[in-house]
């Protein structure tokens, strides 16, 4: 439909468990609204919804996806979104562009883990809710029960505005309106009934608390109240609608969407009583409103982009003011570039429709932008506006990414920044010194899911392997060494003689007596080691003018593959003291090869043994898990920094080698029913124990020592 004011705008996003019945629901809201003609199935892999090959092969959401329907002269969006774990920052870019989330729970299990999960996300972006508690025809569907775990779990704000007449039914009591809805086998429009006697009761009480909380949200609600003992239909739609703006009250809904029992009473809610686009005025980064009002500059926020064959990139954008246009010109706030607007999309799922224009509130596509990707904000050329950025998850699965078959690591590398780009939880990096190619994400699924849109967006097979991991060398001790070269077979020859000392480098150096400093460099290593150089050539012995340089790129060259196991070396002193050249047959090349053995001889002298790195790992738990958690961080090397209650969770803090914590995040999901959360970031090196040194170094030099 076409919409000309903010106020015909609806945004909602479905949000919940895996299983908890959002896709199906969404079928059920376009099929009543006769935005399709018939209900698609998820087994059947016919939904408008999950669309995509990977969603198919898996039965289940992996992407939100963008809808519409029409319901009573309103638009409303709708955004279907997964409810795996692994994919919450596409819940996340849904809630930030949503004027309401829908929470959907299955009657038969109640609140589960990503109801959880999205109701934080919704307190961090200060999203409305409502909840629907979903298959209520269900047999074993517990209505009370459950709104009294959302109110234990959520807050006292949790209020019911309808209850099941019974198990297994297809009638509902309308607590708002004080009237019974029966919905008959294959009809979307509710028959009206005057209310049960055996359910009048609990729904006037119900109406009661309902009419309570809603004036108790407003002054003068309350007098009105006080003064009429009652609320009229506008007093009540309108300060539902307030409190729920302010995340006073949750409006709590019964379906069942597979039967579309209770759709058409959503819809009429959403339509009458969620908030606009222009009920909820967003701040810009510069403390600016953003009214909604279509006549306004335009002002728009691309939330998420993705590939879509035989299209192009879509740029998945909300107008949050004035209204875009094909042919517009606008600015990228992030780039200072321009944008020029081609051909602008309505979507439903994978269906799209050409429109001139996209008005303030509205979601849409754009496609062929040049240089804008997610969080990018589009603007007025003379505007400053600039919308927040939406904060997604770190990742918190890493592991080695290869091309399948030799010579495609280039199309690997330009695949890996289309989905880089495309998701931002996704993260890839290239380390130089261990030469691999590392992808990072939410966790193991979303990896798995990568792996899929490498293979279909970029033509290239690839598997992963497990991250080797960047130790380094180091030593305890002081020591010294001598090493001549010397080479002659005829004409010139090659002759350099060095002594070296070697120590950490862990303060001011203190020379023995013989040595007297007489020139000092530190040299800062592509690996981020410190390496200080001190001349303390006595005599010219060695012309350190002419050879210096000769000597360091030697010593550096051993560093880069370490004398232990061939892993870079950590901080160090190297102390030139000594040694002779000659007058034909020293050159660069002969000091290069002695400084580069001289090294190796004195770093094996000196106490060598391998760093690894070590991670601050935070933990966040409810506290049936501490103990477990604990326990496994134990098996793991990891030592325990602290704990802190944060409400009803615990903040666990550790530090744990990196080597420890492969797969940890899949350890975690298991031990708390994926509750659990966490988040690393490395902290510093330290000596590895005995035991586990050998271990390193065996797996290190067998594949050498094979060759």
């Amino acid at each position: 439909m076409t919409v000309s004011d903010a106020q015909q705008i609806r945004n909602i996003a479905l949000v919940g468990h895996q299983g908890s019945g959002k896709t199906a629901l969404t079928e059920a809201l376009l099929h009543t609204s006769g935005a399709i003609s018939r209900v698609g199935s998820v087994p059947d892999g016919t939904t408008q919804s999950d669309y995509h090959e990977s969603e198919k092969e898996r039965q289940m959401s992996i992407f939100a996806t963008l809808l519409h329907a029409s319901w009573d002269d309103t638009k409303i969006n709708i955004l279907d979104t997964p409810g795996y774990p692994d994919f919450a920052s596409e819940v996340i870019a849904s809630m930030r562009v949503a004027d309401t989330a829908l929470y959907v729970m299955d009657a038969r299990s109640g609140v589960e883990v990503g109801t959880e999960m999205a109701w934080s996300y919704g307190e961090q972006t200060d999203t409305p809710a409502l909840f629907v508690i979903n298959h209520i025809d269900q047999a074993s569907a517990d209505f009370r029960s459950i709104v009294d775990e959302i109110e234990d779990r959520f807050g006292r704000g949790a209020t019911p505005v309808q209850l099941p007449a019974g198990e297994g039914t297809r009638t509902l009591v309308d607590v708002l309106h004080m009237r019974q809805l029966y919905y008959p086998e294959g009809e979307t429009e509710p028959e009206v009934q005057p209310i049960d006697d055996a359910f009048e009761d609990e729904a006037r009480e119900l109406h009661e608390t309902l009419v309570e909380d809603i004036a108790a949200s407003d002054d003068r609600l309350m007098e009105a109240y006080f003064e009429q003992g009652e609320l009229t239909d506008d007093q009540m739609r309108n300060g539902l609608r307030a409190a729920i703006i302010e995340r006073d009250l949750y409006p709590v809904f019964v379906t069942s969407a597979t039967e579309e029992v209770g759709v058409s009473r959503l819809l009429d809610f959403i339509g009458s009583v969620c908030p606009s686009p222009a009920s909820r005025l967003l701040e810009t980064e510069g403390g600016q409103e953003l009214t909604a009002d279509p006549d306004d500059d335009p002002v728009a926020f691309v939330y998420r982009t993705m590939a879509q064959e035989h299209v192009g990139e879509y740029s998945y954008v909300r107008v949050f003011d004035g209204t875009l246009q094909s042919g517009q010109d606008l600015e990228n706030a992030r780039t200072g570039a321009t944008e020029r607007l081609g051909q602008i999309y309505e979507l439903n799922g994978e269906e799209r429709n050409n429109v001139p224009r996209l008005i303030a509130g509205d979601l849409g596509a754009l496609v062929k932008l040049e240089d804008t990707t997610t969080n990018d904000t589009l603007r007025a050329p003379a505007s400053d506006v600039v919308i927040p950025s939406i904060q997604f998850p770190a990742p918190r699965y890493r592991m080695a990414v290869r091309p399948v078959q030799e010579g495609q690591e280039d199309k690997l590398a330009r695949g890996l920044h289309q989905i880089t780009d495309e998701d931002p939880s996704l993260v890839f990096n290239h380390d130089a010194l261990l030469n691999q190619l590392t992808l990072s994400g939410v966790g193991e699924m979303h990896l798995q899911i990568a792996k899929s849109r490498l293979e279909r967006q970029a033509g290239v097979e690839v598997e992963f392997v497990e991250p080797r991991i960047s130790y380094r060398e180091a030593i305890q001790n002081r020591a010294t060494a001598e090493h001549r070269h010397k080479k002659q077979s005829g004409g010139a020859g090659e002759f350099a003689d060095i002594s070296m000392l070697v120590e950490p480098l862990d303060g001011a150096f203190d020379p023995p007596d013989a040595i007297e400093v007489r020139g000092e460099e530190t040299v800062e290593t592509e690996w981020g080691a410190e390496i200080h150089f001190v001349d303390a050539i006595v005599g010219g012995v060695i012309d350190m003018n002419k050879f210096f340089s000769s000597i360091r790129k030697g010593v550096l060259n051993t560093m880069e593959e370490g004398p232990v196991a061939g892993f870079p070396v950590g901080n160090v002193r190297i102390v030139i003291h000594d040694g002779d050249m000659h007058p034909v047959d020293s050159n660069e090349a002969a000091f290069k090869r002695a400084a580069f053995e001289c090294f190796r001889q004195a770093f094996q002298k000196a106490g060598p043994v391998l760093l690894e790195p070590i991670h601050e790992v935070t933990i966040t738990t409810p506290d049936d898990y501490t103990g477990d958690i604990i326990s496994d961080l134990n098996t793991r090397r990891g030592r325990v920094q602290g704990i802190d209650t944060q409400g009803a969770l615990q903040k666990i803090t550790a530090e744990v080698p990196e080597a420890e914590l492969h797969q940890y995040s899949t350890t975690l999901r298991s031990l708390t029913q994926g509750r659990g959360l966490h988040h690393t970031k490395f902290s510093h090196y330290e000596q590895m124990p005995g035991h586990v040194q050998e271990e390193v170094v065996d797996e290190t030099t067998a594949p050498a020592a094979a060759a």
